[in-house]
């Protein structure tokens, strides 16, 4: 590997609010006076209500003048196509352009929801076909497409085990959910309507089976678990897991967030899971941040299908048809059916990439992860000392030896022109520094990523402020994030 000295990249300038612009007289379009007189706006639109109150401080911007505003403020926001997008646990892969061009075939954006299934054949065509390949891929006879992302999913999958449950004349009030499991879980099971109690790891970061199997009772519904888990880590007794909690009557849902791991090596159904969800905009790109879109399609054994959430599409003779599920089912858990244009772009990614595609996908993305693990471990210290699978989580030992944080590290990478991957979390780990890479990224660029790393440590042991101050480059400084989680500012409000 080229150990040529990293130079800061950074970010664009800052860039102020469009109602910050000084006065003018621009405007961003000319309309010449009509040929002919035109009857007042109260006439010409009888019944529209009209604004009363006065429209003056709008900004006033040229054509040009908006195009550079818009402009400048997409660099200042940080993407996949200028460079590695190393958030842990979030699967932030390239999106092919190829996927963006069949969702925007125009009898894909252009459908509307009302439309009757004659004049939806393809679409509901392509669903079905969406529904066999996700079935084939996790195992799972079951499936449904209605859920719009991943907490969505695992609330449909915690939803359907109380209503499995509820049909055998059972309550069972608590769901365990182990500390490695994604932060969203015990938040999916408290929603509907479960205690939540949690399983501790074992110093290995898998499950504690002692701990689970003194925790499994008859008042327990079941179990949440992610697996591959946050720290990367196939829970070795995955199979054993699952045993434990059938003995007691319970089911098993898995989190299918961190599937990039599996796709074409593993299948949930085959190793005893009961439910779970998959992150389309995740493991099978789809563009995703900033709250969406999304799609979560939910996935079970034949003995819980009569409880997934509908309709869902069938085929019907030549035709497709959207299905009812009946009175079993948990119902519709939105409006209409979910955010087509992901099932779409899924859809376009499966196709493309075939089988041995798929497989070459999960195998690049482990190599990559542990890649970095090796590439890094003299610098920084693992959480676990074996490999990982698909992501890897440091600690901050070490960190402070250079009087720095894991904050002050992931600020000052912002810097070298990097997203920050996931800090201080999971909250097993101390000062928690965790990086997925995706498949998509190429060795020069994990190389680029792991200078920065080295770049950084070393600044800190010369020149600790300038660490502690970044980042030095980008729009905003160091932000208050609790006062900003507390009392957003969302609007602009003239003085």
């Amino acid at each position: 590997m080229s150990h040529t000295p990293v130079k800061p990249m950074g970010f664009i300038q800052d860039e102020r609010l469009s109602f910050e612009y000084p006065p003018s007289d621009r405007q961003g379009v000319s309309l010449r006076q009509a040929p002919v007189p035109l009857p007042p706006v109260e006439q010409s639109l009888p019944g529209v209500p009209l604004r009363e109150d006065n429209l003056e401080g709008l900004p006033r911007l040229s054509e040009f003048d908006a195009v550079r505003h818009f402009t400048r403020l997409s660099r200042a926001n940080y993407s996949v196509d200028q460079g590695m997008y190393p958030l842990g646990s979030c699967t932030m892969k390239y999106n092919p352009r190829l996927n963006e061009w069949a969702a925007a075939l125009v009898g894909f954006n252009q459908i509307h929801p009302l439309m009757n299934e004659p004049l939806t054949q393809g679409t509901l065509a392509l669903m079905h076909q969406l529904q066999e390949w996700l079935s084939e891929i996790t195992g799972f006879p079951g499936v449904s497409l209605q859920p719009a992302a991943g907490a969505h999913g695992e609330l449909a999958g915690v939803l359907m085990i109380r209503a499995a449950l509820e049909a055998r004349g059972e309550q069972r009030p608590v769901i365990l959910v182990p500390d490695s499991a994604h932060g969203t879980n015990p938040a999916s099971a408290a929603l509907a309507g479960f205690q939540v109690k949690e399983v501790k790891s074992g110093p290995d970061g898998c499950i504690d089976m002692a701990d689970l199997t003194a925790k499994m009772d008859r008042q327990t519904a079941g179990l949440m678990l992610t697996n591959p888990n946050t720290l990367g880590i196939f829970e070795k007794n995955i199979t054993e897991i699952a045993k434990v909690v059938h003995q007691h009557g319970g089911y098993v849902y898995c989190d299918g967030a961190n599937m990039n791991a599996q796709v074409g090596v593993a299948r949930p159904a085959d190793y005893g899971m009961d439910v779970l969800h998959l992150n389309l905009h995740k493991t099978f790109s789809t563009p995703h941040g900033g709250g969406g879109p999304g799609a979560g399609p939910v996935h079970c054994t034949a003995e819980l299908a009569p409880f997934l959430p509908g309709p869902v599409v069938e085929k019907s003779g030549p035709n497709y048809r959207m299905k009812d599920l009946g009175a079993t089912s948990i119902g519709r858990l939105h409006a209409f059916h979910g955010n087509v244009g992901v099932l779409v772009r899924a859809w376009s990614y499966l196709l493309a990439m075939g089988g041995p595609g798929l497989r070459e996908m999960t195998d690049t993305a482990v190599l990559n992860a542990n890649y970095l693990r090796k590439e890094l471990e003299g610098v920084l210290t693992p959480a676990h000392p074996t490999p990982t699978l698909h992501e890897v989580v440091f600690t901050d030992a070490g960190l402070a030896e250079r009087n720095i944080t894991t904050l002050d590290l992931a600020k000052r990478l912002i810097d070298h022109g990097f997203h920050p991957p996931t800090v201080y979390f999971p909250l097993t780990v101390k000062g928690a520094f965790m990086v997925e890479p995706t498949e998509s990224e190429p060795r020069e660029e994990l190389d680029r990523f792991v200078m920065a790393v080295k770049a950084v440590l070393a600044e800190a042991e010369t020149d600790p402020d300038t660490v502690h101050s970044a980042p030095h480059t980008a729009p905003r400084r160091r932000l208050d994030e609790t006062r900003a989680a507390r009392q957003p500012v969302l609007r602009w409000k003239k003085d």
